[in-house]
């Protein structure tokens, strides 16, 4: 069993890649990871100096490879308010012919205010679009279908790019498919992800078709990442453009997510390697596939083990869960009445399954707010998994495992590990049931327990124990189960730890088979033990900061230029020396701060204040070139100037104004539909700059009401700016992602001058 689990594991993705030149026909992890550290030289965000860097070496490795490239710029505005001149990267492979087109997409930004270098993030998507179009071109593969490459903007601040190239230019027209390539983290597998307009059926028969060698999917997969706020590029394609696709993207490491350790040097060769595994095949597939015949009204449910996509209809569903109660009602039926069982020996094996259910939860909901309450810095980590996270998984999970040797250490009688099987697979059968009315996408946890259910059969039919039948029957619990024990937490979060622990006991329910016939559990308990205090040995002692698994902090300087007062401010809980030395002994509580509230994917605010000296930046300048009256409205017409290098503009109204026909840069804003939620504020626009364009604002008000805006300005150049001596960081800190930080920042009001 333990070499059937390494093996689930190792061969999920590729364990190696090519250290020498591979044959210029097939797919290059080699050639692709230079892209990759060509693209992260510095940071390449929206409006900085690398950005144009990146597009231009973007453009010239298109044209190396023969293609015509163009490019598309305009501004954006998505419903949330985001605003951006966006400029996108497209080329374009002529096929033979039909009316559908597959595009390629990833984008070339990285993320802002933390001097990401986006590597995984996402020069790893792009790396593997540019090497995969490169192999397929050298191979001279025939295609009828065009084949469309898209690199788009600005995708870090809101899908702005995106948005651009489905609205308004002509290929969108064309996209039959999209392939979308993405990072949440820096290592581990690659999974697919689905976005469908309708039914998954003809998508998953078409992706399985593609023979891709690694795959790494599962049909709840897409409704745990609808939970999760996050988006991809994707999302606008099929939400504005009727558009479906395939996303793929690796989440593992997540602590470098969107952080200065988002290197060439973090990104793990092997993951690259698993990207390219998934674009290769499927290009030379779909760009030869029927793009019209994959819409469907129906669905399936599909999972994935080593090297094999397993997929079934959902009508299969509820017959599945009927066999399974069948199966459960006969084999109980005929136990007792072989006087195999006795009710009340099946009732009190509810006893250990319930106590070491409720004992692991209880046991791990409170040790990891423990753990929390000992290290503390852990909640500088906003991404909700610490560097030393997978100890924590293990820990826990060998703590859950030792619960149930524990709690079944006296059931010693013989074939008694049938007769505890019995309520594990009722409680199975009934979580099955509420998944096929609610969940459809998890259906396939039914396998296991009809694998389960074949274990007690034979046992009652022959009133024998076949442990080689048992080890081959226990084999879909382990391949279909096991790896959501480790995966919820990667994906979710630490907090989700509870989540592991009960899914650990479930699991080892269906073990029980095998585990409940292990002589002396109380001993197995204790090995699980100590292995669990190994565990978390090995986590305190990497609880630490160090360089590469550095400390992310913040700072802002704040400068109100209505009262001509600064402060400097964080959105650290946990002050450092670096901190410290703007913030003191004299910082207060910034909830002042926060009545104009800046956007922050965790709903970060400022926590501590102190004042700061008063510095002579230059303000912005405001022209009113529109103030009329016109019927029952009031119109304006706004134009807001930097007067210095900036970044960014916020705009919050007041509460109670009702702010209709509004225009920003020429441009209304567009629905999108993200997946992030965003908590209702006063927030109006934030506007990223490029080139230091100007703000223009055009809106009206209720004739009865009184303009009140409030004006944000911030410059990403705290730390070089020559108006500040700044303390450099120490190599194991790094800027808080996720949050405005490193910013000189002016707040004003915007007021309509009196007549």
């Amino acid at each position: 069993m333990a070499l059937l689990l390494l093996g689930i594991y190792y061969f999920r993705m590729p364990q190696s890649y090519d250290t020498t030149e591979a044959p210029l026909s097939e797919f290059s992890t080699s050639r692709a990871l230079q892209i990759v550290k060509a693209m992260t030289a510095k940071p390449h965000f929206v409006g900085s100096e690398n950005h144009e860097v990146v597009a231009n070496f973007l453009v010239k490795e298109l044209q190396n490879l023969g293609l015509e490239t163009s490019l598309q710029e305009g501004f954006t505005m998505t419903e949330k308010g985001t605003l951006v001149k966006a400029k996108n990267i497209i080329a374009t492979i002529k096929g033979s012919g039909s009316n559908k087109a597959l595009l390629l997409l990833s984008h070339y930004d990285s993320a802002p205010h933390s001097y990401s270098k986006g590597a995984s993030d996402d020069a790893s998507g792009v790396a593997t679009i540019i090497e995969s179009v490169r192999a397929f071109l050298f191979s001279k593969s025939k295609h009828k279908n065009d084949i469309i490459i898209l690199f788009t903007d600005a995708e870090e601040l809101g899908l702005n790019g995106a948005a651009l190239f489905v609205t308004e230019h002509q290929l969108s027209k064309k996209v039959g498919l999209v392939l979308n390539f993405e990072a949440r983290g820096s290592s581990g597998p690659s999974y697919m992800l689905m976005e469908t307009n309708d039914g998954n059926s003809n998508m998953i028969d078409a992706f399985s078709e593609g023979n891709t060698k690694y795959p790494v999917s599962n049909s709840l997969m897409y409704s745990i990442y609808k939970m999760l706020p996050n988006d991809t590029d994707l999302t606008v394609f099929r939400e504005k453009g009727k558009i479906q696709g395939f996303n793929f993207a690796f989440i593992d490491n997540h602590f470098n997510y969107h952080t200065q350790q988002d290197t060439y040097q973090h990104l793990d060769p092997n993951t690259l390697a698993h990207q390219g595994t998934y674009l290769f095949p499927l290009l030379h597939y779909f760009s030869n596939a029927d793009l019209n015949q994959l819409n469907s009204t129906k669905d399936k449910v599909y999972f994935s083990v080593p090297f094999f996509l397993i997929r079934y209809p959902f009508y299969c569903i509820i017959p599945m869960v009927l066999l399974g109660l069948g199966l459960f009602s006969l084999f109980v039926f005929l136990g007792l009445g072989k006087r195999m069982f006795l009710i009340q020996d099946i009732i009190k094996g509810f006893i250990p399954f319930f106590g070491s259910l409720f004992s692991a939860g209880l046991v791990t909901f409170i040790g990891w707010k423990i753990l929390l309450w000992c290290y503390p810095q852990y909640q500088d980590i906003l991404q909700g998994f610490t560097y030393n996270g997978h100890y924590y998984i293990y820990g826990f999970i060998s703590l859950s495992i030792a619960i149930c040797f524990w709690f079944y250490k006296n059931e010693a009688k013989r074939n008694s590990e049938m007769v505890l099987l019995i309520p594990a697979l009722f409680v199975w059968l009934i979580l099955n049931i509420i998944i096929a009315l609610l969940l459809k996408g998890a259906a396939f946890f039914i396998i296991p327990v009809l694998a389960s259910l074949l274990i007690l059969g034979y046992f009652v039919i022959t009133q024998k124990i076949n442990i080689y039948l048992n080890l081959l029957l226990v084999i879909p619990t382990l391949v279909i189960i096991v790896p959501f024990i480790t995966m919820f937490p990667i994906g979710l979060g630490l907090k989700i730890l509870v989540g592991s622990s009960i899914l650990t006991v479930l699991t080892f329910s269906l073990l029980l088979p095998i585990f409940g016939a292990f002589p002396r559990k109380e001993i197995w308990a204790g090995f699980f033990v100590l292995l669990t205090c190994g565990f978390f040995i090995k986590a305190h002692q990497s609880s630490g900061y160090s360089k590469g698994n550095a400390k992310p902090n913040s700072l802002v300087y704040i400068l109100n230029s209505d009262t001509n007062k600064a402060n400097w401010a964080t959105y650290d809980i946990n002050l450092d020396e670096w901190t410290k030395e703007y913030l003191g002994k004299n910082s207060k509580n910034a909830a002042a701060l926060n009545t104009n509230k800046l956007y922050s994917k965790y709903g970060s605010e400022y926590t501590y204040m102190a004042s700061a000296p008063t510095k002579n930046i230059a303000k912005p300048k405001v022209e009113f070139l529109k103030d009329s009256l016109k019927g029952r409205k009031h119109y304006y017409k706004i134009k807001i100037t930097p007067n210095r290098k900036v970044n960014r503009y916020d705009i919050f109204a007041n509460d109670k104004l009702i702010i209709n026909d509004f225009v920003a840069n020429d441009v209304k804003a567009l629905e999108i539909k993200s997946n992030i939620i965003y908590k209702k504020s006063n927030k109006l626009l934030s506007y990223y700059l490029v080139d230091n364009i100007p703000l223009t604002l055009e809106f009206s008000i209720p004739k009865n009401q009184k303009l009140d805006l409030n004006f944000i300005e911030s410059s990403f150049d705290l730390m070089t700016n020559s108006q500040f001596k700044m303390t450099q960081r120490k190599n194991w800190m790094i800027s808080k992602p996720f949050v405005l930080t490193d910013a000189i920042i002016i707040q004003q009001k915007i007021i309509a001058p009196s007549k």
